[in-house]
């Protein structure tokens, strides 16, 4: 909203809705402030769908709805208004890897590069004509903010270039090929639980996936339940050891055996560390 606001010379926003708070987006952000601060009029909605919102947009006659961060499909009615579309934004290589939570399958999985996308959005998830589609590489090192935050610089860089297209009628829309698509489904809690048995790759992988800005993998121990923010792996040649035990304490971190090497436990709340030669089981 900031990076369209600074390009007024070619985009008026003419007003924003969203919601006053948010139980579920862990990087929920208030847009009132920069709202207030601009003039900007703000309406606060449960579903965007309702008559009564959509009403109000149709009274605005926009040219484009920006649809970001919004976790429920936008049906007929409102897609219809705006005379050059609704764009989405989705951090992916659409369309490959539709549906939920992208930043955070694309780590867990290991992948090594992910993209930056926006879209018209249709009545589908994720399934629209792509506008602008940057790759964004994945580093061993990265983690869920260090990603993040990638994603969005390159998505700004994106935005300064569509804006005064779509402002000169000069954008492309390109079809995406669905026989290529596949849809990530809706991360549980227990998807953000630890189990030894893994290997120490996808163990840091689910780490890093799941830190900050979101809510944290976590181990169960002594029936109480300890994030962890951050491990690193370390090859250990003990074949005959069980996943899950402790080997080493070092200070805060705790080096715990895994199905093939071994992870440090760096950044933890563990109310009390556990012992060498104990065990953390599934």
């Amino acid at each position: 909203m900031q990076k369209l606001i600074e390009l007024g010379q070619y985009v008026q926003i003419q007003g924003v809705i969203t919601k006053k708070q948010s139980t579920f987006h862990s990087d929920f952000q208030d847009l009132t402030p920069l709202c207030s601060a601009h003039g900007i009029p703000v309406r606060y909605v449960s579903n965007i769908n309702d008559e009564q919102h959509i009403q109000w947009i149709r009274e605005l006659r926009p040219d484009v709805l920006f649809v970001f961060g919004w976790s429920q499909l936008i049906r007929r009615p409102l897609l219809d208004i705006p005379s050059i579309g609704a764009i989405g934004f989705h951090p992916a290589q659409l369309p490959q890897n539709r549906g939920r939570h992208p930043i955070i399958w694309a780590l867990v999985l290991g992948l090594e590069q992910t993209a930056s996308t926006f879209f018209f959005l249709d009545e589908g998830a994720d399934s629209g004509d792509i506008l602008s589609q940057r790759d964004v590489p994945i580093m061993y090192e990265d983690t869920a903010r260090t990603l993040y935050d990638r994603i969005v610089q390159i998505a700004l860089q994106q935005i300064e270039e569509f804006v005064p297209q779509l402002a000169q009628g000069t954008y492309q829309r390109i079809p995406q090929d669905h026989s290529r698509a596949n849809y990530w489904r809706k991360r549980s809690k227990q998807d953000g639980k630890i189990d030894f048995r893994m290997s120490s790759r996808s163990i840091y992988n689910l780490v890093r996936a799941l830190t900050r800005p979101y809510p944290g993998a976590h181990i169960e121990y002594q029936d109480r339940e300890a994030k962890v923010w951050k491990v690193r792996e370390e090859k250990v040649d003990l074949p005959n050891i069980e996943p899950g035990k402790i080997l080493a304490l070092d200070q805060d971190r705790v080096l715990v055996k895994c199905g093939d090497q071994a992870v440090w436990i760096e950044e933890h709340e563990f109310e009390h560390l556990p012992e060498v030669g104990t065990y953390i089981l599934p």
